[in-house]
């Protein structure tokens, strides 16, 4: 079977990592991602392998899944389109600090066993060279051909993975401690390493640059730190699912079995280029090279990335392409996508928001970065996401590269984009002139009273014909040119109501009018019988600029307001409830008088005013009535709000405890 597998991952028991990384989350991130097959992290933490050994059990062989009875709890927050079996392989990653031929070395190594038995065998020989309870990846004073030997003594099925190779600070190739070769890091054991991870700061295509690695397969992880990050990097196998399986197709080169990796664009890892992240300093290796290597800000030497190491052990042209190598894709993470779509974090609510939407509408995230049509991805209705995919797929992107410990920056629409394929072109082909409405023949100069919601969107049934709509040829043809796919669905659909999701910028003014100079066109509403209402009093007025410009006769008629403004005009006009609506001074006038009544003093600080008048604002926040307790207004118990209080003194008129005679002030002027 074909499934996508993440070999290295860590717990919450790792430093720096999300609270949350357990295996409930990870369990349940893997279905959301697409991926089948998953590393436990950490296995030689005492706490974690308990956690394993407590909540997973055996599977196929050498693999585990976790327990029915917490797998079915989390099953039912999966979205449908991406339930899918999940299995976990034992995984560890080990931080090696040695010195080795007159230089200190630090790298990482992953380690893969088949079973727990085996695993804990494997702890206690760590366990008794240095403290693995410190940390989910321990950190170890053993030379990493020592830590393979150990491996291969207890474990004749385990595998031995070197960790994302070329990282500045810890990995086998990195520029501040490792080596040259894979010979020279594990010397006369070197044949047993048949695998290397790129890491994210590299891609194939850079490593078959690398004669030493043409022996080895090249695997991608995500080396994810919580749960979000699974599959960030991942590799794509073809076998059956058991540990051995796994083992074989990356000791063969057998490439039916293994299929290749998908991968971040190198230029988003955060080792990618060279640089200082606190000097801001971030260059490629030409330039880092004609500066000799030194920051140009603090003179000190600059961290070189992966690119830089790169070329360094480079024996082979950019582009070289080695004969049985695996294929390889690149993605970019949807919460990556969505963050450029709406310019707004990844971690966003906005963007939490859409990547539900998109896993619920069209399954797993790696199947829609990779596999799904445009069509299909259209169906989600998340703005730009399909042309952003096409564009990711065909690397029509831009990366600011990351640096230093610092990720790149992924840009794929320009604002200009943006606006051409959102449609953002004028709806008018000219600027717009503010015209007063002419009175038409025979019609009232009032406006209606608002109706109901299927007098504002009538159905097909219910056709307008009143006298005053505007004949079709009165109406610029161009009004409805110009419109998106979206646009045109929401302006000319049938329904009695419409609901659209749109984020700034993207035609919500254009796309109401165009629905107005529809229905009016269509005779589907009379003009006094529509109803437009907005936020702000700029697009109120934009509006009625754009409807009485292109309906000349009757244009006045359709009501284009804010929502305060229209339920003001109603008030005052069908509502009885007129003494109740003041502007600010009197309002804050009318406090200070009831204070004083209330109270007996003579002069009412402004101050105790305003924070009566928030207290009354919170009241009826909470659609509280006079005799209501207040214990629940948190606003009450502060410092700030007793000290108002303390303002209000006891005068010959109030009996009551200070703060009775506050509340007592308050009440008086809701009854008002």
């Amino acid at each position: 079977m074909k499934y996508i597998a993440d070999l290295h991952i860590h717990s919450k028991y790792s430093r720096a990592t999300a609270k949350n990384l357990d295996l409930e989350h990870i369990y349940h991130s893997a279905q959301v991602k697409g991926i089948t097959l998953v590393g436990t992290g950490d296995f030689t933490h005492p706490a974690w392998i308990q956690e394993i050994e407590t909540k997973l059990e055996p599977a196929e062989p050498g693999l585990f899944a976790l327990k029915d009875e917490i797998a079915r709890q989390i099953d039912a927050d999966v979205p449908p389109l991406c339930k899918g079996p999940v299995r976990f392989i034992l995984q560890a990653e080990i931080s090696n600090i040695y010195k080795k031929d007159a230089r200190v070395r630090k790298n990482h190594n992953l380690i893969y066993l088949p079973d727990l038995d085996t695993a804990k065998k494997f702890n206690a020989r760590l366990d008794a060279i240095g403290n693995i309870k410190s940390d989910g990846r321990p950190i170890l004073g053993l030379d990493a051909r020592n830590l393979l030997e150990i491996m291969l003594e207890t474990s004749g099925q385990g595998f031995f993975i070197p960790a994302h190779i070329w990282t500045p600070w810890f990995s086998m190739f990195g520029s501040k401690s490792g080596f040259d070769t894979i010979e020279e890091c594990f010397g006369d054991l070197s044949s047993h390493i048949f695998a290397c991870e790129t890491g994210l700061s590299s891609d194939p295509p850079m490593n078959w640059r690398v004669k030493n690695l043409d022996r080895v397969r090249l695997v991608s992880n995500s080396d994810a730190h919580s749960p979000g990050f699974l599959g960030r990097n991942a590799s794509v196998f073809d076998t059956d699912l058991a540990f051995d399986a796994v083992r074989r197709a990356l000791e063969t080169h057998d490439l039916t079995a293994y299929k290749g990796t998908l991968d971040m664009y190198p230029h988003q890892g955060k080792y990618h280029y060279d640089g200082h992240r606190k000097c801001g300093v971030c260059l490629n290796p030409d330039e880092t090279a004609a500066l000799g290597g030194i920051c140009p800000e603090c003179g000190k030497p600059l961290t070189l990335g992966v690119l830089y190491r790169v070329r360094e052990l480079a024996d082979r042209p950019e582009g070289f392409r080695p004969e049985n190598r695996h294929p390889h894709s690149y993605v970019v993470p949807l919460a990556d996508i969505l963050s450029q779509i709406f310019g707004v974090g990844p971690n966003t609510k906005k963007v939490n928001t859409h990547y539900d939407k998109a896993v619920n509408a069209l399954g797993p995230e790696l199947a829609i970065l990779t596999q799904l049509s445009p069509e299909s991805i259209e169906r989600a209705g998340v703005p730009l996401l399909a042309r952003a995919i096409q564009k990711m797929r065909a690397g029509d992107i831009h990366i600011d590269p990351g640096y230093d410990g610092e990720y790149g920056k992924v840009n794929i629409f320009t604002r200009e984009e943006k606006e051409h394929i959102l449609g953002e072109k004028s709806l008018f082909t000219g600027p717009l002139t503010r015209k007063k409405a002419k009175k038409p023949a025979g019609a009232q100069l009032c406006r209606k009273k608002p109706q109901s919601k299927d007098a504002v969107l009538p159905s097909p049934e219910k056709k307008e014909t009143a006298a005053s709509v505007a004949p079709a040829h009165i109406l610029p043809e161009h009004i409805l040119d110009e419109l998106n796919p979206e646009q045109d669905r929401a302006v000319k659909s049938e329904s009695r109501a419409v609901v659209i999701q749109a984020g700034p910028g993207t035609g919500k003014t254009r796309t109401l009018t165009a629905r107005i100079a529809w229905l009016l066109r269509e005779n589907r509403a009379a003009p006094e019988n529509i109803l437009a209402l907005t936020f702000t009093n700029k697009a109120a007025g934009e509006l009625s600029g754009r409807i009485e410009s292109f309906i000349p006769q009757g244009g006045g008629l359709v009501t284009a307001d804010t929502f305060h403004g229209f339920c003001l005009k109603m008030l005052k006009r069908y509502s009885d409830f007129k003494r109740g609506l003041m502007e600010d001074d009197l309002r804050f006038e009318m406090l200070g008088l009831a204070v004083k009544a209330v109270t007996g003093e003579k002069k009412v600080p402004k101050k105790t005013v305003s924070k009566l008048d928030a207290w009354i604002s919170r009241q009826k926040q909470q659609l509280k009535e006079p005799g209501d307790e207040s214990s629940g207004d948190a606003a009450d118990r502060t410092p700030q709000t007793a000290a108002v209080k303390i303002l209000i003194r006891s005068g010959p008129r109030c009996t009551k405890p200070m703060t009775g005679c506050f509340k007592n002030a308050a009440w008086q002027i809701l009854k008002i």
